[in-house]
């Protein structure tokens, strides 16, 4: 059985998670953490959880979501796998960051690309990869269909959806990665965003007033 942990870290309130099971095997979903005591928040929960860290997958490549990168890497020795779209991210990361305020001394290298319908792995769990672009290129999230949760990144929150003002954002793709990905799931599947608090799908169909 899958447990998940979520912290929130750096200025934009981006939701990190682990997600472990009765192995110990751990992967980590948009490692955000950047100043220290955040990284020795998310390192003292796996020393004291004694888990073993096997993977840091991205759901998107927005400079919020990855200021962790490296910090894993480095630490763990376990580089980034997103979805190749992402690449373009990377080569402004440098300067986005420090436009606001964060200082990104090393990209580490992809460890692996993440593509639609497949799976990640860890222990004796899996999630299914959805690719659901809109909010940016290369946006994935990751499905658990036995415990019924999603993990949305920046597609779908509490009561609204992701931005479409950036580059490559696109609200009619958005739109379609809610309903043709999403929105098929069932309604009782617990939706776990990348900023904000948790929700499910049968909400948002009904509740969220930016579905069309």
């Amino acid at each position: 059985m899958i447990r998940i942990e979520r912290f929130t870290f750096n200025t934009f309130m981006v939701n990190t998670y682990l997600l472990y099971d009765e192995t110990g095997e751990c992967i980590v979903v948009d490692a955000a953490c950047f100043d220290e005591p955040e990284k020795e928040m998310l390192s003292s929960f796996l020393a004291d959880h004694k888990l073993k860290l096997v993977r840091n997958i991205n759901t998107h490549c927005h400079i919020d979501h990855v200021l962790g990168n490296d910090f894993i890497k480095q630490n763990y020795g376990i580089g980034p796998e997103y979805h190749e779209a992402s690449v373009p991210f990377f080569h402004v990361a440098k300067e986005i960051g420090q436009s606001f305020g964060y200082n990104l001394h090393r990209i580490p290298e992809p460890q692996g690309f993440l593509g639609d319908g497949t799976e990640v792995t860890f222990g004796n769990s899996a999630l299914t990869v959805f690719y659901t672009p809109g909010h940016a290129d290369g946006h994935v999230c990751f499905y658990n269909k036995e415990q019924g949760f999603v993990l949305t990144g920046d597609v779908l929150f509490k009561d609204t959806v992701g931005r479409t003002d950036l580059p490559s954002g696109n609200f009619d793709l958005l739109m379609k990665s809610i309903r043709t990905k999403l929105f098929t799931l069932p309604d009782n599947t617990v939706v776990y965003p990348g900023h904000g608090p948790e929700t499910t799908i049968g909400y948002e169909k009904i509740n969220n007033p930016f579905i069309r």
